[in-house]
Order: C-alpha cells, then sequence, then structure tokens
C-alpha cells in the first residue's frame, strides 16, 4: 500500500498520546504519514519523534490554573460534568477549525473519545474514520459491565442481569444530550443533518473501525461492544530515553540491594498527590523495603527521604517496572499497561477517571491489590503490601498475565486494522 496521511485526534493526560504514538511509529515504519493533532503542550514530545504534529485547541494554557483544573476533574461527582461542559464544550468550533486544517491532503482520521469535533470533520471532509477507545470503561458494555465511581453500588446487583444497568446507561444519555447541546449547535452551523447519537455514548464509535487499544486480559469482546471492535492490545510508548546521569543513578541503587517498591502515579494523578509521598516513604519504613518514587518533581523536592528512598522526576516505566519487587500506581491505561508488562505484582490507588474500573479488572487477573486513592494512608498502604508480598500467588500470576501481555503486538495490529480500512 502506497504512503497514506492518517490524522489521530486527541486529548487528555500522557496516558491518552502514548498509545497513539506507538502506532504512528508503526505506522511511519511501514511508508505511511502519520500526523497527531493535539494539546499544543505536546508539541514536543511528538515532534521530538518524527511524527507529524498539529495544534489541535483548546490550549493548555487557557483551561486555567493546572491544579485547580485537575482538582475538579477528579471530583467523582462534577468531574465528568466539568470535563465535556467546562472544558471541551465551550472551545468546540476552534477544535473544529484547527483538526480541519489538520486533515487537509489526509486520507483517514482516527479520534479519541475526547475529540468530540472529529467526526464533524470526517463528515465535512468526507472522510474515512476510524474511533478508538483506550480502556474498557469507554465501551460502556451492560454484559460487562464497568465500575462507576460514583455509583459502586451498581456493581452489587449486576447479579440482576443487564437490566440495571441498560437503565442508567439510558438516564446517563439524557444527562449527556444536555451537556452536549454546543455540539449540535455546531452541527447545525455546518449544515450536517442532526443526529440523536450522543457522542459520549454510540456517537463516538465509528461503524467502520473501531479500536480497543488495549489488551484481551482486561476485556473480551462482548455482544454488546459497538460493531467492528478490534481488541489490538496495550501500544506502548515510554517516552525519552534516559540521560547518563539519570541513568547511572538509577543502575546504582539498584544493584545496591534487593528490588525495591516503585511508586508512581502517572502524570495526571501526581500532580494531587497531596500527602501521598509523606504516606510512601512511611509506608518504605515501615516495611523495611527500599523504594524508588517517581514524582514528576525533581529530586531535591524530596531531601528528606530516609537512605532506603530513591526519587527520580521522571523515569521510563520499562526501565524500571520489570526490575520492581511491587509496582504501586494510580491505575491509568499508560502506566497500568506497563506495569502488566513487566510481570509484577501492583498495588493500585485510583483516583478517578478509568482508574477504578481498571483497578478492579487488575483484581480479577490476580495479579494486585487496591486501596481507594483518598484512603491511601501509611497504615493502608503497608497492610496491603504485606498481603500482597506474603501470598506468592500474586507474583507467579502476573508473571504469567505479563507473558501474555507481551505476546501481544498491538500497534501492529492496529495498523493492519488501519490499512484494511483505507485499502
Amino acid at each position: 500500500m502506497s504512503g497514506k496521511r492518517i490524522v489521530f485526534a486527541t486529548f487528555g493526560s500522557l496516558g491518552d498520546l502514548h498509545p497513539y504514538l506507538a502506532v504512528a511509529l508503526e505506522l511511519r515504519r511501514r511508508g505511511h504519514v502519520p500526523v497527531i493533532a493535539t494539546f499544543d503542550g505536546y508539541r514536543e514530545a511528538v515532534e521530538a519523534e518524527g511524527i507529524g504534529f498539529a495544534v489541535m485547541r483548546p490550549a493548555m494554557d487557557t483551561l486555567g490554573d493546572k491544579l485547580a483544573v485537575i482538582e475538579r476533574l477528579v471530583d467523582p461527582w462534577r468531574g465528568p460534568e466539568y470535563l465535556v461542559r467546562g472544558l471541551f464544550m465551550p472551545h468546540l468550533r476552534e477544535s473544529y477549525d484547527d483538526l480541519y486544517r489538520a486533515t487537509e491532503g489526509a486520507d483517514l482520521i482516527v479520534t479519541h473519545p475526547l475529540a468530540f469535533t472529529g467526526p464533524l470533520v470526517a463528515a465535512k471532509r468526507r472522510l474515512p474514520w476510524v474511533s478508538s477507545v483506550l480502556s474498557p470503561l469507554s465501551l460502556l458494555s451492560a454484559i460487562d459491565p464497568p465500575l462507576f465511581t460514583p455509583a459502586p453500588w451498581l456493581k452489587q446487583i449486576r447479579k440482576l442481569g443487564v437490566v440495571p444497568y441498560r437503565l442508567a446507561f439510558r438516564l446517563a444519555r439524557v444527562i449527556a444530550r444536555r451537556w452536549e447541546e454546543p455540539l449540535h449547535a455546531l452541527r447545525a452551523e455546518l449544515e450536517l443533518p442532526p443526529t440523536r447519537r450522543i457522542a459520549q455514548f454510540e456517537g463516538q464509535y465509528s461503524p467502520a473501525l473501531n479500536l480497543a487499544l488495549f489488551s484481551s486480559v482486561l476485556a473480551q469482546p462482548q455482544a454488546d461492544w459497538p460493531p467492528n471492535t478490534v481488541v489490538c492490545g496495550f501500544p506502548r510508548y515510554d517516552g525519552p530515553p534516559l540521560d547518563a546521569r539519570t541513568q547511572a543513578a538509577l543502575e546504582a541503587f539498584l544493584a545496591a540491594g534487593e528490588p525495591p517498591i516503585v511508586f508512581a502515579l502517572g502524570s495526571t494523578a501526581v500532580m494531587v498527590a497531596g500527602e501521598f509521598w509523606r504516606a510512601a516513604m512511611a509506608t518504605a519504613q515501615s516495611l523495611a523495603r527500599r523504594a524508588i518514587f517517581i514524582t514528576g518533581a525533581p529530586p531535591e523536592a524530596h531531601a528528606d527521604a530516609p537512605a532506603l528512598v530513591k526519587s527520580f522526576q521522571y523515569l521510563p516505566y520499562s526501565a524500571v517496572f520489570s526490575r520492581a519487587a511491587a509496582i504501586v500506581h494510580s491505575g491509568g491505561i499508560g502506566t497500568l499497561a506497563q506495569a502488566l508488562a513487566a510481570g509484577r505484582p501492583q498495588l493500585i490507588v485510583p483516583v478517578a477517571f478509568d482508574q477504578p474500573d481498571n483497578a478492579q479488572r487488575t483484581l480479577r487477573l490476580g495479579v494486585a491489590r487496591s486501596v481507594l486513592f483518598r484512603k491511601a494512608t501509611a497504615d493502608a498502604m503497608t497492610a496491603e503490601l504485606e498481603q500482597l508480598f506474603a501470598a506468592p500467588g500474586y507474583a507467579a500470576r502476573a508473571r504469567t498475565v505479563g507473558e501474555l501481555v507481551n505476546r501481544e503486538d498491538a500497534a501492529r495490529a492496529a495498523c493492519d486494522a488501519l490499512e484494511r480500512v483505507m485499502a
């Protein structure tokens, strides 16, 4: 197949960027011309890999103070509404205009669930459109229902069948449609036909192809999944390599003793960590175990850490997770992908978004324990890690699951599916 221009439209954290970078790199290897349209703040990360970049507003610096934004987003009740109505609906026209320019001469557009204007651009340009989801939560299955943070009690009535979840989804659709009024107004302005499809529900899925960019160990296809959904596995991308000085510091610490517990909160939860790192220090001391912290802050921010703790601002997860005694993380899909591939037992401290559902699915695999982030005190984490280390079954099952995840060639599977659509 001759080289095609494929535009990926995505918003969110690094966990919402890295899977598309992994797929884009494989597309480029095959002779295609991938372009990623996203927040302006990700330009350097994308262009460093030689992948085309296009700005898609809203700009990060127009959304307000980053910490205040994240604190509102992680609210289990009001966070989803703030995400849609507060952050994206006011900027739909800007987002549409940017993405329309980015798709000039494109052969295909691939959208993330938050790229609400992607289907509109595809319709106006008469472009083939492929949708994608990064975690099982986005598939909204009543047969394999997700864990919703605001309503965890729904899981308790799953034994009654699919009806309670279908009713819950129906109510959520009514609410979501109100949030999306600006999107329907933009459709009318663009002279596109009206639709009853809800962009946060069935409207996010392309009838041609929906890429499920997560491992089949987390979820198997269900009868109520969108048609033409292909489970690809985790397309893993790890960020830039370490500089020589940091690499040497990491190797020296790892060589100096037993494998450490690695604490990592991803790129979002780390911004609302609060007292988490102090609780993590106390946990390491209580267990008398070495630990590595990946904090997103300069190491001097934790200068008071005991000798058994080594703090890093950034480490590629693949460089350290497989060498850990256990991994403590918040359950974001990008971090979870690396943790499962590493084949090490986990303690998941979910904050919000898809994290509680990801945590529950990982617990089902028998490779992890979990405690809610807001309850992740030193005592709680110490107790959970003690149980994780006391039962050798966790480590054994983690190795087995890691082998399954590593056998999946997710970028290849995604690219094969994309090429079939373009052919």
